[in-house]
């Protein structure tokens, strides 16, 4: 026993550099942060942690397998009558077991950053690429203008004076250095306590702080023309989607999906039960378009709770057509360019798909037949045989070209993807089941999830931690959150990384430092 131990701990470097050379002809980067960290043991397809030995059957369906004809990899049904008219029901609604090789889409573009910045540059050259010096004068003239027209109406404020550009930034620092320190209460700075900062606190009084915090605006007033309820933020939000499109060039492979922004954990666990019940549930759905390659996020979409209306987040997240347009409106600026868009249960669908592939772009989704639109699909593949197979075999069907794969490891998982051939083959690396042969497509699928996965994991720590009561600042200092990770990873491409080589949390220490105007670098840096 000692022996075949050991023989195994022999062969599990070869099968993780085995796994390393295949991931990096994906062109996926490894370390975005800069920091070391476990894997991300969410992944039921690869990883290298200790939690890739535990079972990834939960992560599979999430009903019950029901019984239905049984099926090897690439073997027909049994010769049951029911089976013979189930596939001759799939043969005239188009589906087939007959499988073609088929060229990947063609991708010549270079991803990545769009302009070369001098080594020279600053965290605040990075962050103002996204918000700038002209969005940094609109909030300080909106926020002018809603203090005079509320003073106006219910009284004047002797305390206030108009806010001005560097205090503008200062407040953004402040409120942004909660997303290094984890604190709760931004007010904690200026407490003397755990959390307080002498050298941030000297900048702004605590009252003038207050103030500015009291009166923040993007956009003061609604306009007669404006009906989104996210009109206080939207102009902001336009603007950071323009710096996106101007500032980086996405890969080829990218991954829709809802970024970890809720509650910090450390938080529910030491809170009380009052603190919880004071805390108002999340009114929005943050969905997000993702360079699979780098973690730069491409574009936001805000899905607003308007009440329970057809549109409501309630009915978001039991619909796959809410889901579909969510999808839609991500991939609005995506047409024509042949990119490969990796996709969760809740958006994949057969007529999504097809549509997508029309416009120029191409898929590879896990399908759940709870979650999933299903329509369009063979049955005869959404059931789950009675004896399960042997792991890694697999069974597929294709429609012109798009295929739908099931494939069995400790559970049955399945894919549509019009965006590989169904006739390649993969291999599925885990530390101790050693190689699991799988279809190309699944394989793609696992190591774009892993890393996003992985990136989540270590994006969600520098979240900004202020929680405002207002929705549209909610969604605002998420956005602004976005906006620093996504400067950090240019920063990380750029030659300013091979001067001063900062992890994100200094990154972020260093830009709060700038927008205070605080120029020396502290020690730490």
């Amino acid at each position: 026993m000692a022996e075949g131990g050991g023989a195994a701990r022999r062969r599990a470097p070869a099968l993780l550099e085995a796994a390393r050379a295949r991931y990096e002809s994906l062109h996926i980067s490894d370390d975005v942060f800069g920091e070391s960290g476990p894997d991300s043991g969410g992944n039921p397809f690869y990883s290298t942690s200790a939690a890739s030995r535990s079972s990834s059957a939960a992560s599979s369906d999430d009903e019950p397998e029901r019984p239905g004809p049984a099926r090897g990899p690439g073997s027909p049904a049994p010769g049951a009558p029911a089976a013979q008219e189930s596939e001759e029901d799939e043969a005239v609604a188009g589906w087939s077991s007959t499988l073609r090789d088929r060229p990947p889409p063609r991708f010549e573009d270079t991803g990545g950053p769009t302009r070369k910045m001098p080594p020279s540059a600053s965290a605040m050259d990075f962050f103002q690429l996204f918000v700038p010096d002209n969005v940094l004068k609109n909030m300080v003239v909106q926020t002018n203008l809603y203090a005079k027209k509320f003073q106006e109406r219910f009284g004047s404020d002797g305390a206030w004076a108009d806010v001005t550009l560097p205090e503008m930034k200062a407040f953004l620092g402040y409120v942004i250095s909660t997303s290094t320190s984890h604190c709760e209460s931004v007010l904690s700075i200026w407490s003397g306590g755990f959390y307080s900062n002498r050298s941030l606190a000297l900048v702004m009084s605590q009252a003038r702080f207050e103030k500015i915090l009291k009166y923040f605006h993007v956009v003061a007033f609604r306009s007669s023309q404006t009906t989104h309820g996210l009109y206080k933020v939207q102009p902001f939000l336009d603007s950071l989607q323009s710096g996106f499109d101007s500032a980086f060039r996405p890969s080829q492979t990218q991954v829709l999906h809802e970024p970890l922004i809720d509650e910090d954990p450390v938080f529910i666990a030491t809170c009380t039960e009052r603190e919880l019940r004071k805390r108002k549930k999340r009114k929005f759905s943050l969905w997000v378009r993702q360079c699979s390659s780098t973690g730069f996020i491409i574009q936001i979409y805000v899905h607003l709770k308007e009440g329970g209306g057809p549109d409501g987040l309630d009915a978001l997240k039991n619909k796959p057509q809410l889901h579909s347009m969510v999808a839609r409106s991500l991939c609005r600026n995506a047409a024509g360019k042949n990119y490969i868009i990796f996709t969760g249960p809740s958006i994949t669908s057969l007529t999504l798909f097809e549509e997508f592939e029309k416009q120029g772009i191409y898929c590879c989704g896990l399908l759940s037949s709870r979650k999933s639109d299903c329509t369009g699909l063979p049955p005869s593949m959404l059931s789950s045989p009675a004896t399960p197979p042997a792991r890694g075999q697999h069974s597929i069907r294709v429609k012109g070209s798009m295929s739908l794969i099931c494939w069995y490891n400790k559970g049955h998982f399945r894919f549509l993807t019009n965006a590989y051939s169904p006739v390649q083959q993969g291999v599925i690396i885990k530390r101790r089941s050693g190689e699991i042969p799988c279809p190309l497509a699944v394989e793609a699928f696992a190591a774009h999830l892993s890393y996003i996965c992985k990136y989540d994991d270590k994006y969600s720590k520098y979240f900004i931690s202020h929680k405002p009561n207002k929705t549209w600042q909610q969604v605002f200092w998420f956005a602004v959150s976005i906006a620093v990770n996504n400067a950090y990873i240019l920063y990380k491409m750029s030659d300013a990384y091979h001067v001063k080589r900062y992890s994100r949390a200094q990154f972020g220490e260093r830009l709060v430092q700038e927008l205070l105007g605080l120029e020396e670098t502290s020690p730490g840096l």
